[in-house]
């Protein structure tokens, strides 16, 4: 009697664990049950225990039902809401208030109600909120039979909204020894940037941005560039963004010695990419060269890449690779700095 019981209440909580989900039935016959996260009128977003978070062509769907509220933002602007039934390229819309068919090219999107609480944040979110991203320090000390310091930083934070998007980077090492009582610094580098996008449209948006630099190796006291131009949205999708800029920036560079401070009129061509490359392995890449308007023949290139594999939703490992070349080192310096950080990152801000 107690293993007929047993069945009988495993039974009821299969059967009761499918009332509450949602159905996606393909044309093929395949049924998915899980969760639906979100729509368009071309694909549909569904979550399930078996298969993971999948994207499906509405065109080979025969027929789906929610068991949950849904939220339906149409092609005019209007928001409609509650249970949601799909067949036949109609959106049937059950609620309190009762029930509305509606055409599939009519409908621009549609969220689960997590999704659109996410979605309604980044509306007018204040300054200090949709921050997201991470930052590694690594330090290390010897004492005894030598002498060194060293401390290392890598940092890329970005806030992103449905209008714009800020994005901040730091990178720096820092290495000093003191050997049979002579000391010297090994490297002495510190760089920090930020841009600001503004959407023009869907594939277009301006920006402007600033880049600070120190290399003590390279004599250069301080590198401040200032410019700005526009963007194009090359990929953008659930998991890869690819960015193309150009534009003009103004370069003033404040060397060690007498007479060897620049100021250069720069042009800017670049890309940026955002790629997950599995759902605990993600990539963040910028390359932008400067050609010198002012010295012809002179240019700049820099490279940025850090790469970031999870271990828990806080905590991650990351490598920060950043890449300087000067045409036009002043003295004896060479043209290219090279510098490499590694360490456990600790993400920021909203975990994506």
């Amino acid at each position: 009697m107690t293993y007929r019981i047993a069945l009988l209440l495993l039974a009821l909580l299969a059967l009761t664990t499918d009332a509450f989900a949602d159905q996606i039935v393909l044309k093929n016959g395949d049924r998915l049950t899980g969760t639906i996260v979100r729509a368009d009128g071309k694909t549909i977003v569904f979550k399930s225990d078996l298969v993971g978070e999948v994207t499906v062509a509405l065109d080979n769907v025969d027929n789906v039902t929610a068991d949950r509220p849904l939220y339906l933002t149409l092609t005019d602007g209007r928001v409609v809401s509650g249970l949601v039934t799909v067949r036949n390229k109609q959106f049937e819309v059950k609620s309190g208030n009762g029930s509305v068919v509606i055409e599939r090219s009519a409908i621009a999107v549609m969220r689960s109600a997590d999704e659109q609480r996410v979605y309604e944040s980044t509306l007018n979110p204040g300054w200090f909120k949709q921050w997201s991203g991470g930052a590694d320090l690594g330090f290390a000390l010897t004492r005894g039979n030598s002498s060194t310091t060293n401390l290392a930083l890598g940092m890329n934070i970005a806030r992103e909204t449905l209008r714009d998007k800020t994005s901040l980077y730091a990178a720096s090492i820092y290495n000093r020894e003191n050997t049979n009582g002579i000391s010297r610094t090994v490297a002495n580098t510190f760089r920090f940037g930020a841009r600001y996008d503004r959407n023009i449209n869907r594939d277009w948006f301006g920006y402007g941005f600033t880049d600070l630099e120190h290399n003590g190796l390279q004599d250069l006291n301080l590198r401040w560039v200032l410019g700005g131009g526009i963007g194009y949205h090359a990929i953008k999708n659930e998991r890869t963004t690819l960015d193309l800029l150009g534009g003009l920036d103004m370069s003033r560079e404040f060397f060690e010695g007498i007479d060897n401070d620049r100021t250069s009129l720069e042009a800017q061509l670049g890309q940026t990419l955002d790629h997950r490359l599995t759902p605990r392995l993600s990539l963040k890449e910028q390359l932008f060269f400067f050609p010198n308007l002012s010295e012809g023949g002179d240019y700049r290139i820099n490279f940025d890449a850090g790469i970031v594999a999870d271990i828990t939703r806080r905590i991650g490992w990351q490598v920060t690779l950043s890449d300087r070349y000067l045409s036009n080192p002043p003295g004896g310096a060479k043209q290219n700095d090279l510098l490499l950080t590694t360490g456990l990152k600790v993400k920021l801000g909203t975990i994506k």
